[in-house]
């Protein structure tokens, strides 16, 4: 199975100029989603987690089942406002404007050895802020996972220091 067929590009989204790719017809395949979450572990092997921190929004999706694959908790990395309890943010840059995240502040522990999910890596803003987080926190980020890298943004140089997976390069 190439999981490449199951990621379709959107043209102009969310603002023009961007090449969009939506991974809804690859959640949409019930064996994609399994062959995916397989591609995804196998790139752990040997390394111990005890937290998976899926980042906003569609870092969800598959954070959560690399979680229950690996027998560990799941940490939600939200945009600001909207985690319930006293939370740490980081801010950063995207190919498309600026944001920030926020981490729960007693959602690590020191020590805890950390995998950081999200469904792309573009500019590698994102995932450096979810690094500093993870970072302040006291956490040990075993290793960064993606499901796609668009590897001609060059992301992978904001986060060379650690470990990183991409099932799909584009």
């Amino acid at each position: 199975m190439t999981l490449e067929n199951y990621i379709r590009d959107i043209q102009g989204f969310p603002k023009e100029g961007i090449l969009f790719k939506d991974i809804t017809p690859l959640l949409n395949d019930a064996n994609a989603t399994k062959e995916c979450v397989k591609i995804l572990v196998n790139g752990l092997e040997g390394k111990q987690i005890d937290k998976v921190i899926g980042v906003e929004s569609r870092g969800f999706l598959f954070g959560m089942l690399l979680a229950q694959e690996l027998n560990a908790g799941f940490i939600p990395v939200r945009k600001p406002n909207k985690l319930p309890y006293e939370t740490i943010s980081a801010s950063y840059d995207l190919e498309y404007g600026s944001d920030t995240l926020e981490i729960h502040v007693d959602a690590i522990q020191k020590g805890d050895r950390i995998l950081i999910h999200d469904d792309v890596l573009a500019t590698g803003g994102t995932a450096k802020a979810v690094c500093e987080l993870v970072e302040r926190l006291g956490g040990e980020i075993v290793q960064l996972n993606f499901l796609m890298e668009l590897t001609f943004l060059n992301g992978r140089e904001k986060i060379k220091e650690y470990p990183i997976f991409s099932a799909i390069k584009y």
